[in-house]
C-alpha cells in the first residue's frame, strides 16, 4: 500500500468517513494526473474533500510559503474550507482571509505563511497588492464555486490574482451548476471535465402549500408546527422579507435564526453555528445560504418567496437532499401568486394543518460562548473536560463544540445553561482564564 493511500485513510478515519464516494475517487485521480480539472457536482456531494485530499498530496513540507491558493465567492465558504482542512489533521497550516474581519488579524496569520491560503477574491487581491505573502511557491490554484464568484462580480479581482501567479502548474475549478462558461482569464485550456450533476440528482419531493383565506406568514407558521423537531431553511429573496417573517415568528414564539448579506460577519457566523448545533432548527435566509455554507443535514426547505432563476431554485432544493439523501421542498403559494414556468408540472399539493400557528416551537439546546480558542492552545478535548468534569454534564448532554482561532462555542441543554454559566464562568482552560456566557 502506498504512503499516499495510508495518509488518505488516516485522514478519513480522523474525520469519521469510511469511504470516498465515486465523485471523490474520480476527482482525486483526475487532479493528481492532470494540470487542469473542472469538477461539476451537486451542492452537498463532498466537493471540498474531493479537491482537498489530492491537493494535500501535492504539498511539500520543505516549502515555507503559500503553496495552494483557494478562491471562493463567500466568507462562509472560506471559513468552511479552513475548518475542514484543519479537521483533516494533515500537519499543514491553513488560513482563511475575507472581508468583514480586521485586516490586522490577516497580517498576523500571514506573517507565518500557511501552506494553504483560502480567501475571497477581493481580500486576496488586496493582500497581493500589499505584498502580504509571496507567490513564488504557489503552484496550485482552486476556484471553488467559480461561477458564483463571477456572478457576484469578482471577475476583475480573479483576473488580477491569476495574472500575478507565475508558477501555477495545477488548476482546479468546481461548480454546482451545469453549462457554466469557463472564463478565458483562468488560462484553463482543454481541461479534464468531471460532470456528476446528472448522475447524482437529489431525491426531492416538491409540494405546493396553498392555504385559502390565510396570509402567507400564517400559512408558513402552520406548516412549521407540523415540522416540529425537524431542521429546515426558509428562503426569502430580500432581507426586508426576512425581517417581516422573523417578526411574525417572534410573535408566534417560533425560535429561529436569520442569515443574509446585510448582517455583520460575526452575526452571520453565529447564526450558522447555532443552526448547526441545534439551538435553532429553523433558519430564515436569502440565497446566500443556497450553496457554499456548512450546515447539517436538512429535513426540508421552504420557498417563502420563489427565486427569479431556475438555477437558484435548484440550488435551494439541493440543501435538503445531500449526499444521496431524500428531502422535501415546500412552495408557499398565496391565492393570487402565479407560479413560474420552471416549476410547472409539480404533482404534489399540500394543505397545511388546521392547528394554531401560535404554538411554542423551541429547541432543547442553548449555545454558550467561550473566550478562548486555538491560539490559546485550547482543544475541543479541553472544553469537553471542563463541561463534563467541572460542569457535571453527562456525555449525551454535551452538544456540538466549534473551536475558532480566538474563541469557541458549545451547545448544552437549555435547562442547564444558566447553572453551567454560574459554575464555569471565569474558569481556566490551559493557562487562560475564560469568560463563558450564553449567546
Amino acid at each position: 500500500m502506498s504512503k499516499e493511500i495510508k495518509d488518505r485513510e488516516a485522514i478519513l478515519q480522523k474525520m469519521g468517513i469510511e469511504n470516498l464516494n465515486s465523485m471523490q475517487l474520480a476527482a482525486h485521480k483526475a487532479i493528481i494526473e492532470n494540470p487542469a480539472v473542472v469538477l461539476l457536482s451537486p451542492t452537498g456531494s463532498g466537493k471540498t474533500l474531493a479537491f482537498l485530499l489530492p491537493v494535500l498530496e501535492l504539498l511539500s513540507l520543505q516549502e515555507e510559503g503559500v503553496q495552494v491558493l483557494i478562491l471562493v465567492p463567500s466568507r462562509e465558504l472560506a471559513i468552511q474550507i479552513e475548518q475542514v482542512t484543519r479537521e483533516m489533521g494533515s500537519g499543514y497550516k491553513a488560513n482563511a482571509v475575507y472581508g468583514g474581519r480586521a485586516f490586522s488579524k490577516d497580517r498576523e496569520e500571514l506573517s507565518h505563511p500557511p501552506a494553504i491560503l483560502i480567501g475571497t477574491p477581493g481580500r486576496v487581491a488586496d493582500h497581493l497588492r500589499r505584498q502580504s505573502f509571496g507567490v513564488e511557491s504557489i503552484q496550485t490554484l482552486v476556484l471553488d464555486e467559480f461561477d458564483k464568484s463571477l456572478e457576484v462580480g469578482f471577475e476583475e479581482e480573479m483576473k488580477e490574482i491569476i495574472q500575478s501567479l507565475p508558477h501555477l502548474n495545477k488548476k482546479i475549478l468546481t461548480s454546482a451548476t451545469n453549462g457554466v462558461r469557463i472564463p478565458q482569464f483562468s488560462g484553463v485550456n482543454d481541461p479534464v471535465q468531471l460532470n456528476f450533476l446528472k448522475e447524482e440528482l437529489p431525491d426531492i419531493v416538491i409540494k405546493i402549500v396553498a392555504d385559502k383565506g390565510s396570509k402567507e406568514k400564517e400559512t408558513l407558521a402552520r406548516l412549521l408546527q407540523e415540522k416540529q423537531g425537524q431542521r429546515g431553511i426558509i428562503f426569502c429573496n430580500f432581507k426586508d422579507s426576512i425581517q417581516e417573517v422573523s417578526d411574525h415568528f417572534e410573535n408566534s414564539r417560533i425560535e429561529h435564526g436569520i442569515f443574509h448579506g446585510g448582517m455583520e460577519q460575526k452575526d452571520r457566523e453565529r447564526s450558522l453555528i447555532k443552526f448547526r448545533n441545534g439551538t435553532y432548527n429553523i433558519l430564515l435566509a436569502t440565497d446566500l445560504a443556497a450553496r457554499g455554507i456548512d450546515v447539517p443535514e436538512i429535513d426540508f426547505i421552504v420557498h417563502y418567496e420563489l427565486p427569479l432563476k431556475e438555477q437558484e431554485f435548484i440550488h435551494r432544493n439541493g440543501r435538503t437532499a445531500r449526499m444521496q439523501q431524500s428531502g422535501t421542498a415546500y412552495v408557499i403559494k398565496g391565492e393570487n401568486k402565479k407560479l413560474p414556468d420552471f416549476i410547472n408540472g409539480i404533482l404534489h399539493t399540500k394543505e397545511p394543518g388546521a392547528g394554531k400557528a401560535e404554538q411554542k416551537h423551541e429547541t432543547s439546546w442553548k449555545t454558550l460562548f467561550i473566550s478562548g480558542g486555538r491560539k490559546d492552545k485550547i482543544s475541543k478535548g479541553d472544553i469537553a473536560g471542563l463541561f463534563l468534569k467541572q460542569g457535571n454534564l453527562e456525555k449525551e448532554e454535551l452538544g456540538n463544540i466549534e473551536l475558532k482561532q480566538d474563541c469557541a462555542f458549545v451547545s448544552v441543554p437549555s435547562a442547564k445553561a444558566e447553572k453551567l454559566v454560574g459554575i464555569l464562568n471565569n474558569s481556566r482552560l490551559k493557562k487562560k482564564k475564560v469568560r463563558i456566557y450564553p449567546i
